[in-house]
């Protein structure tokens, strides 16, 4: 298993910084006296392509040699990464082809084609994935940016919390979502050496709980094709992310639909901020455990914004 170093997260943010922004910190009094803390939102929803995802699917695209870069590269995608690969292949100038389950947000699919990237869509469930994105490597020989299993895409999403801390200071802890993990583990190895004190929480769909679950039972369960508005984090954890989440993580917090439906809502009503239901997880989690979080500076990474606009949660 190659674990990426914080020297690698260094060295990423090197590389990706022409490609990315420095996104903004944003606060709410509002929400700040809803939750009793003070909240600082990383919004990574300004993002090149709408998400945090660019980061690491920058720093894997841009660190390839050209030998590699010639073929290409591909990923199996709910969305995100998917968008994120194909806009970091288009500034390379390589092809991109991502194989999408065909219930993923229209929105989602017109991104990655909106960067030149191919999608080839599959049936909603890991194993689908897997098996058709399979072929398509062996038809293409392209190299396989794995959305989160990729010490690559780790080391780039750690440029997130390297930011964050170099924006606030004195956070007592921060909270993320969590699918795959690799926001997780980029979190967890940046503060795990800049700022050791502050503790990692992650947040996850009371329906797609598969993380909580492993957490508590010490290895990786993994659910096939849980259903949950929060689209981005369908996906179990894989080997390369259990390593930080079990050996970082304070604690793995669960919502329900209807609270992540009110956070995602609140956020947009009262920070006039478009943001997708991932994304609000985090904020559910806590307005849930307000006692975990009281009186405390909490770093909240609103992980990206590419909601379809015709399909909102609450319509």
């Amino acid at each position: 298993m190659n674990i990426p170093s914080f020297a690698d997260i260094l060295t990423a943010h090197d590389r990706i910084k022409p490609h990315i922004h420095r996104t903004p910190v944003l606060t709410s009094r509002i929400i700040n006296e809803l939750s009793g803390a003070e909240l600082f939102f990383k919004c990574e929803n300004f993002q090149k392509a709408g998400a945090f995802k660019a980061r690491g699917a920058s720093n894997a695209v841009f660190g390839m040699n050209d030998v590699q870069a010639a073929k290409g590269v591909a990923t199996h995608s709910s969305g995100n990464h998917g968008t994120c690969l194909s806009y970091a292949a288009a500034r390379r100038g390589i092809p991109c082809t991502v194989v999408m389950p065909r219930t993923a947000p229209q929105a989602k699919k017109d991104a990655v084609r909106g960067f030149g990237g191919k999608v080839i869509e599959c049936e909603p469930s890991t194993s689908s994935r897997e098996a058709v994105f399979a072929e398509v490597v062996a038809e293409t020989g392209a190299e396989f940016v794995h959305p989160y299993n990729d010490p690559r895409v780790i080391a780039g999403q750690g440029t997130c919390s390297k930011e964050l801390v170099e924006q606030v200071a004195g956070l007592d802890g921060v909270i993320a979502p969590i699918g795959g993990g690799g926001m997780v583990s980029g979190t967890c190895l940046a503060l795990s050496n800049l700022a050791p004190q502050i503790k990692v929480y992650a947040a996850e769909p009371e329906q797609a709980d598969d993380a909580y679950r492993s957490f508590k039972a010490g290895h990786i369960i993994a659910d096939d094709a849980p259903n949950t508005v929060a689209d981005g984090l369908k996906v179990p954890l894989k080997e390369l992310t259990w390593h930080f989440v079990s050996k970082h993580v304070t604690d793995i917090l669960t919502a329900s639909e209807q609270e992540i439906i009110d956070a995602m809502k609140l956020i947009w009503k009262r920070m006039k901020i478009v943001m997708e239901p991932s994304s609000a997880v985090p904020l559910a989690t806590i307005l849930k455990n307000r006692g975990v979080f009281a009186g405390k500076r909490v770093g909240v990474i609103i992980t990206g914004g590419n909601v379809d606009l015709d399909k909102l949660p609450w319509q």
